[in-house]
């Protein structure tokens, strides 16, 4: 069994910075890539972030050079730096995971932390 737990979320006014973290935990026996993805209300699940297990990153175009996901391969998690909040960030955000457990490669999802960016 694999869980993905994020935290970090919060409510911050514009212009501000938050850190979530995504923790892997289980039956792991490696991580190829790991992503960050936001849904807002009444919109369907975007990416934000992606970083690969050679640590290649891309990003959405609404936020690069605001925001930058890292990874601790050896705590299996994963960050996601947000710095110069806007509004329109305000969404929930989940982790996944690209990772084999046991012989099985399979996407593993968080079950999402909430942020809310107030103008």
């Amino acid at each position: 069994q694999v869980q993905l737990v994020e935290s970090g979320g919060g409510l911050v006014q514009a212009g501000r910075s938050l850190r979530l973290s995504c923790a892997a935990s289980g039956n792991i026996f490696s991580i190829s890539a790991l992503g960050w993805y936001r849904q807002a209300p009444g919109k369907q699940r975007e990416l934000v972030a992606h970083i690969t297990s050679g640590g290649t990153t891309n990003y959405a175009d609404s936020v690069k050079g605001r925001f930058t996901i890292s990874r601790d391969n050896a705590k299996n998690t994963v960050f996601l730096q947000m710095n110069s909040l806007k509004p329109e960030d305000t969404a929930v955000y989940y982790c996944n995971a690209l990772l084999y457990s046991s012989s099985t490669l399979k996407l593993y999802w968080g079950q999402g932390t909430q942020v809310t960016v107030s103008s």
